[in-house]
């Protein structure tokens, strides 16, 4: 077994999206543009209704896969398709946007906790232009794993401990695990050979992660390996562990296109004002 470490940390930046929606950005920032293949981490945490009330109106994607998972507060999708749901605290929405799709997320409260992540997955050159498609998982279905004492799992894509997560069909196979540890606690996780994997932690004060300490509000890009020691100091904490198979493809962006060449992103700009999206 070769235990992975961290290599680089970045700490989230405030900053706003949509219309105003405050949060703080961890990939997709200066600091780490992106850990291939994912290309963005928000996490937006405020009980504080104008720092999120305004949400985040239609809106184009093309070219890679947003996931979405709330921990506290309500949120309502929508699409151009004739899409609509309900994400709740606990739930999963997993949104391959393929060759085009208009999206919207809005609050469904107006006031309380509001508090989750997004992530984006890039799509590999062959997939891009794929058929949208959602995954969308209420809580109920996502199983939880305890692989060690005082630690618990929630297993939204990949396997740990013979639990597997709901999230299927995606070409980067991705490991993605909420863990709870209680003070003291701790467990190897392993994670497929030749991933690119990071650590956040995102509630409590610290975790061990590795051999070195990673405070709240901080990410851990990994070293290679197939495993990562995941460890809780004095008090409980939570972190999120990430991996998926890189793509090591050009990355073409602008704002909510990803292709592999400025000529696809130009043809996306036309193609999304030309009403076919």
């Amino acid at each position: 077994m070769t235990d992975r470490e961290i290599t680089r940390r970045v700490r989230g930046m405030d900053t706003s999206d949509g219309a105003g929606v405050k949060l703080k950005r961890v990939i997709g920032q200066p600091a780490l543009d992106m850990v291939d293949p994912f290309l963005l981490l928000d996490e937006f945490r405020s009980d504080q209704p104008g720092d999120y009330i305004s949400g985040f109106p239609e809106h184009p994607h093309r070219g890679f896969e947003t996931v979405t998972y709330m921990l506290a507060g309500r949120m309502q999708h929508g699409d151009n398709h004739g899409n609509r749901g309900d994400l709740e605290a606990g739930s999963v929405q997993w949104m391959t946007a393929g060759r085009g799709i208009l999206h919207s997320e809005m609050p469904q409260q107006e006031d309380g906790l509001m508090w989750g992540f997004q992530l984006w997955v890039n799509l590999p050159a062959s997939d891009k232009m794929t058929t949208p498609r959602y995954q969308d998982i209420p809580p109920g279905d996502i199983p939880t794993a305890t692989p060690a004492p005082g630690v618990t799992v929630k297993v939204i894509a990949g396997s740990i401990d013979g639990v597997t997560g709901p999230v299927s069909g995606v070409a980067t196979a991705p490991v993605y695990l909420d863990l709870a540890l209680e003070p003291g606690a701790h467990v190897a996780v392993p994670l497929p050979t030749g991933h690119h994997a990071f650590a956040y932690v995102f509630d409590g004060k610290e975790a061990k992660v590795g051999s070195q300490l990673l405070a709240r509000s901080e990410l851990g890009v990994l070293t290679e390996g197939d495993s990562v020691l995941i460890g809780a100091t004095d008090a409980a904490t939570r972190v999120l562990l990430v991996a998926g198979k890189p793509l090591a493809e050009p990355v073409a962006r602008y704002g909510p296109f990803v292709m592999n060449t400025q000529q696809q992103i130009h043809e996306a700009i036309a193609d999304f004002r030309a009403g076919k999206f």
